[in-house]
């Protein structure tokens, strides 16, 4: 029973932070380390699986109307642009994978990625505010998005929708549902082929010999269900308000786990 206690937990934390702007890596990593235990790295692929199945059936409308619809010059371009940033973050991805660029997934980096991350929100967002509310996604947006994916894999703490959502209203697109939207609709190919790369490596590695596989089921609908509530309720949120408490919330937990986290954790 407390092991069920623990996955539910895990699948929760999962599924509120994968697409808010506050790191799921950081806070998966913070949650084993004050005693949930850590999990197989396919039990991790698969509660993860959950939160991007939940933000498909979140878009599916607007999704059908792409692909329904890519005669339409604004389907197209749009599906053009969404291409384009993720077969960079594809490109990108291979060469990050292939020479190891990437930091350790331990709490100082974490902590250090997270703090920046909130200062980060908080300039986005005043710069924002001075530019005219603009939806259009242009090419510049497409390419720096599909650069700030890779960004965030690289340093992790840093969060996916945080690089690309406020990247994305640096850039161009500044109307902030505008960029969500773009963010999580580029997301969801890029988090499939992650998953999916992630869980071959899993399973030619024979770690599915082991598995828990009951755990990972309540994992993976826990994290689906928590995913759905918690991007439904973010993408209503934006239209009235600002990412500043998101901002904040990042600079105090970097603040206090670099103060109360040992030294070189």
């Amino acid at each position: 029973m407390p092991d069920l206690v623990h996955v539910v937990l895990l699948g929760v934390i999962e599924g509120i932070t994968e697409f808010l702007p506050i790191s799921s890596t950081g806070h998966l990593l913070i949650a084993e380390s004050l005693g949930l235990g850590a999990r197989s790295d396919l039990f991790n692929v698969g509660i993860q699986a959950g939160a991007i199945l939940a933000i498909t059936l979140i878009y599916w409308k607007r999704i059908w109307e792409l692909l329904t619809h890519w005669q339409v010059p604004a389907n197209r371009a749009y599906l053009l642009k969404l291409l384009v940033a993720f077969l960079i973050t594809c490109v990108l991805g291979f060469v990050v994978t292939h020479y190891g660029f990437k930091l350790p997934e331990t709490i100082t980096p974490i902590a250090w990625a997270l703090l920046i991350g909130g200062f980060w929100i908080l300039g986005a967002e005043a710069i924002a505010a001075r530019q005219v509310d603009r939806t259009e996604v242009t090419w510049r947006v497409a390419i720096l998005v599909g650069i700030a994916q890779i960004v965030a894999g690289v340093f992790p703490g840093t969060s996916r929708s945080g690089a690309t959502i406020f990247t994305a209203m640096l850039a161009g697109t500044s109307n902030r549902p505008a960029a969500t939207e773009f963010s999580f609709l580029v997301g969801i190919p890029t988090m499939y082929a992650a998953t999916g790369y992630e869980l071959l490596k899993v399973l030619k590695n024979g770690g599915a010999a082991h598995e828990d596989w009951g755990a990972l089921l309540v994992g993976f609908a826990v994290s689906g269900v928590v995913a759905f509530a918690a991007v439904k309720w973010l993408l209503g949120y934006i239209r009235t308000h600002r990412f500043t408490w998101f901002a904040w919330y990042r600079i105090a937990l970097g603040v206090a786990l670099l103060l109360l986290m040992p030294a070189g954790a």
